[in-house]
């Protein structure tokens, strides 16, 4: 077990926080650690009989346009599941009648304590009301079939992790029916 021994902020945004601990190691080493904080996020798996439901956007960080599942960040002391009913709504203009949790995942563990839970949506349909999307997001919704998503991956045009993963889970459950 690794302890911390003190922690400086290093940068404060409305996204993340940047620490520079210093920890004891299991040998008793001292090191240093750059760790980003943040709330986490929650992406969203929708389908319609055999389609999937992805959106595209540029993406600054990579200077290129992801296809991804809707996802958002976790608001502060939001819970996951409603923040995954907000952002299928922000996202996309849909709701579901219920969520099933995928999975949970640390997307970058070596720096970051990122969290991303991966829903299913169950019982897709349009509101009566949708909520406003964010300022700065330029996002394009798609009904991808299951099929040519899972050839994205293998052909490189899907690279998001989240993405991969609820695409993986979608085609394992398939051949498990």
């Amino acid at each position: 077990m690794q302890k911390k021994i003190q922690s400086k902020i290093l940068y404060k945004g409305s996204i993340f926080t940047l620490t520079n601990d210093t920890i004891e190691i299991e040998n008793g080493m001292i090191c240093h650690r750059d760790i980003i904080h943040h709330h986490g996020g929650c992406a969203i798996l929708a389908q319609i009989e055999d389609k999937v439901l992805l959106i595209s956007q540029y993406r600054y960080a990579v200077e290129k346009t992801l296809f991804e599942i809707p996802a958002g960040k976790i608001e502060n002391k939001e819970e996951p599941y409603d923040t995954a009913m907000r952002e299928l709504n922000e996202e996309c203009g849909y709701a579901c009648h219920s969520l099933s949790l995928i999975t949970a995942m640390y997307s970058t563990p070596g720096f970051c304590n990122e969290k991303i839970y991966i829903y299913e949506a169950k019982q897709l349909f349009v509101p009566q009301e949708r909520k406003a999307m964010d300022e700065d997001e330029c996002i394009s919704v798609h009904w991808i079939p299951l099929q040519q998503a899972y050839h994205w991956i293998q052909q490189g045009k899907i690279v998001d992790a989240k993405t991969i993963i609820a695409i993986q889970y979608a085609m394992l459950k398939k051949q498990i029916r």
